[in-house]
């Protein structure tokens, strides 16, 4: 469905791998990995002739139809209007009801903030705002650029039952959170410095040697999906 071939960059090196339909991926590295350059050329953001969507260069689909079949959802919320509040701003897509906003709000327990400007929202609940125009929006692709960012541990818990949940058709989730991935148990890809280091199943990843080999630290599980080191 979604497949990269052959890329790199000054960033990124010899990228290659595909998502098929109802797959999920995470794709996890340190900071300043490459990640969110990826996530953008994987969304159509940043142009590449060596993404292709539905058999289709990504670029080339029409933004009105690309838009239902991939929707890249930043690390921070972007406002255009500073006195938007948070209920005008998940209804300003017309793919959804009333309803269906009520009702997310109601899911991510944001009902008393539905009348808040967004840009007085704190940084956690914008996280949240964006999951919830994510579910919304409901494209057959969604890609989380760092979804658990500044949520505190509880609500963080709550994301990943969410993530895990078949709320969304298919997900690509970039992060550097090892809780987060271990708790959603998809498969990994793993960025380190620009190339892909490891692709495969949860599973496999999650064990002490390659934890160590590609954090370079002593990193362990110390209880079930929390970890030390990191």
């Amino acid at each position: 469905m979604l497949k990269i071939e052959n890329y790199s960059s000054n960033i990124l090196k010899n990228i290659n791998f595909e998502l098929k339909n109802r797959e999920n991926f995470i794709i996890l590295g340190s900071n300043g990995a490459g990640k969110s350059t990826l996530a953008k050329l994987l969304s159509g953001i940043t142009f590449s002739t060596n993404v292709t969507l539905q058999g289709k260069n990504i670029n080339k689909i029409e933004s009105k139809i690309r838009t239902k079949l991939i929707n890249y959802i930043p690390a921070k919320l972007e406002i255009f209007d500073e006195y938007i509040t948070l209920d005008e701003y998940l209804n300003l897509s017309k793919l959804h009801s009333l309803l269906e906003s009520k009702n997310m709000l109601k899911l991510l327990e944001l009902e008393h903030l539905k009348n808040k400007p967004c840009k007085e929202l704190s940084s956690g609940e914008q996280q949240l705002t964006m999951l919830a125009t994510a579910i919304l929006h409901n494209a057959k692709i969604t890609i989380f650029d760092e979804p658990t960012a500044n949520l505190d541990p509880q609500k963080s818990r709550d994301i990943y039952a969410l993530l895990k949940s078949n709320i969304l058709p298919s997900k690509i989730i970039i992060t550097h959170d090892l809780n987060l991935a271990y708790h959603l148990g998809y498969d990994i890809i793993y960025i380190k410095n620009g190339a892909i280091g490891f692709k495969g199943g949860s599973k496999k990843f999650f064990n002490e040697s390659n934890l160590n080999e590609y954090f370079g630290t002593s990193v362990r599980l110390v209880d079930d999906g929390v970890f030390s080191g990191v």
